[in-house]
């Protein structure tokens, strides 16, 4: 399994990303936990992430899993062209609605079991991926699932990490401060966390694990 995992944007050592890819460097970029915003603010964002990534070499195309609720298969066909995701920050109760309803949840966890593609992302994108996502509600709106779908939350992670991530944590962020209630949570409750900076990264290659930043 290949995660490359940031606090924020694609950090401060992105080569380490390429590493990962290898020659390969098609990305499909996943905006969804974005889907809380106008249409304005979409374009705009997804203009300035596109930038960021495309700035480093790669080839990014956006995949919109709205487009692909209960079609889990089409949605696999189609991320098998690609040479990792990068999922973006935004909403994490909102993008891990969209994850179960499309697929993606079941269909990425199989990808990255086969060694198919690497997994990248940054806030949201990377919280998503713990087994618990309670002690998020302090820093994303746990009702804008049904604001935005018109369905429930859904408040455990998809499980590919054993801890929860606490991204922005002491940065020039402007969720950071909620995220120090956040770390205060995980120790309450006894929920295994790591902290992330801004500008550091989890990067996970098969059973090598290591912060880089």
């Amino acid at each position: 399994m290949r995660l490359y995992l940031s606090s924020h944007g694609i950090g401060n050592i992105p080569s380490r990303l390429h590493a990962l890819l290898g020659n390969q460097k098609r990305i499909a970029m996943i905006f969804n936990a974005y889907d809380t915003k106008t249409i304005d603010e979409r374009v705009e964002r997804r203009a300035r992430y596109s930038k960021l990534l495309t700035d480093t070499g790669l080839v990014v195309e956006e995949i919109d899993l709205r487009d692909y609720i209960h079609q889990p298969d089409v949605l696999s066909k189609k991320l098998v062209t690609f040479d990792g995701v990068m999922v973006t920050g935004g909403n994490v109760f909102v993008l891990r609605r969209i994850m179960h309803d499309s697929g993606f949840d079941v269909v990425i966890k199989n990808l990255l079991a086969e060694d198919r593609l690497v997994y990248a992302g940054w806030s949201a994108g990377i919280c998503v991926l713990s087994p618990d996502l309670r002690g998020l509600d302090f820093v994303d709106d746990l009702g804008a699932v049904r604001a935005t779908y018109d369905l429930a939350p859904i408040l455990s992670g998809l499980d590919l990490i054993p801890y929860s991530i606490a991204p922005h944590y002491r940065s020039a962020h402007d969720e950071s401060s909620a995220i120090d209630t956040v770390v205060e949570f995980f120790q309450r409750e006894k929920i295994p966390f790591k902290t992330l900076a801004d500008g550091q990264v989890i990067v996970i290659d098969g059973e090598r694990e290591e912060i880089v930043e």
